[in-house]
């Protein structure tokens, strides 16, 4: 998926897998897709089999599954690692931008960035997307 397709609106990008305890957060994810996408913000999911072989699935069969058993709707990539040396180089910056506590230890890690491409912010896996931090950082990228 190339992110330049989404230049000029807020990007939360976020690292997913269909077997984790997490997993019911693609719901929230899909919540504020729907109530912030018009205003400019697009949530893109992230599969990854990083974190304790939770997405074991590829292509078809994890659209499939985020569909069909949470309504998704908003983009997704291509499988992907996010974590250590052969994180994608989108990871790998970001991880730089967030620091060593900002990098993705786990399912579901948020990133967002501004609707000029530079980082925002990062939120840990156990922050839910209809969180205040979220909601909060969210309006105020769309904002400027």
């Amino acid at each position: 998926m190339l992110l330049s397709l989404f230049r000029g609106r807020v990007v939360l990008l976020v690292n997913t897998a269909s077997e984790c305890g997490y997993t019911p957060q693609y719901q929230g994810l899909e919540k504020l897709w729907l109530d912030y996408k018009d205003k400019g913000l697009v949530v893109v999911g992230v599969p990854s089999n990083d974190f304790g072989a939770q997405e074991p699935g590829e292509g078809e069969a994890i659209s499939s599954f985020c569909q069909i058993n949470y309504g998704v709707t908003f983009p997704l990539a291509a499988k992907t690692v996010v974590s250590g040396a052969n994180a994608h180089p989108l990871y790998q910056w970001a991880g730089a931008q967030a620091g060593m506590l900002g990098r993705p230890t786990w399912n579901f890690h948020k990133y967002l960035f501004g609707r000029d491409g530079k980082f925002v912010d990062w939120f840990s896996t156990p922050t839910k997307p209809a969180s205040g931090k979220i909601i909060a950082a969210v309006e105020k990228a769309l904002a400027q």
